[in-house]
């Protein structure tokens, strides 16, 4: 199972970090403390696989992928496969970069509510849900499509004037 779904920044500033079993508020903020605490001490040239025990506790693996300005990072537990988790943040990546069009950290900050959207496309309650970036994408237009439609629906007929003026 993923336990959870961390986009940080190279300054640990968090753009996405969603935990698919209960953690109190301060204690998330403890853990992408010391997930980034890791990163950023490691160097270039070593494995993106982690034992997160110390962080997450016992059969906890976190990996990771360092693009440009963010941490991609996907903690899970024993039963999940290290390379198809380092897959699954390819095609996390590789849908934000069809929807933005070359993703870059400001997209992931003025556009939060579709990078929740595509994860939640992908990964529901720790299950890996979808893991072609191709199908993803169909989903998410076919949302867009749904909240045009609904944000267009008005909801007061416009000829109806309930204010009286004086």
């Amino acid at each position: 199972m993923i336990r959870a779904v961390m986009v940080m920044n190279t300054q640990g500033k968090p753009r996405l970090a969603k935990f698919y079993d209960f953690q109190p508020v301060e204690k998330q903020q403890e853990l992408i403390r010391s997930v980034f605490g890791v990163l950023c001490s490691r160097a270039e040239n070593v494995s993106n696989f982690l034992e997160a025990d110390s962080i997450f506790g016992p059969d906890s693996r976190l990996v990771y992928k360092h693009y440009a300005t963010l941490y991609f990072v996907l903690v899970f537990d024993g039963s999940e496969n290290e390379l198809a988790m380092l897959d699954l943040i390819q095609v996390f990546v590789e849908t934000l970069d069809k929807c933005f069009k070359n993703v870059c950290e400001l997209d992931l900050v003025f556009n939060y509510c579709k990078m929740h959207t595509i994860v939640d496309e992908i990964i529901f309650g720790g299950q890996v849900l979808e893991t072609s970036s191709t199908e993803v994408m169909k989903a998410i237009e076919e949302i867009s499509k749904l909240e045009t439609a609904s944000n267009s629906i008005s909801l007061v007929p416009k000829s109806v004037s309930g204010w009286r003026s004086r």
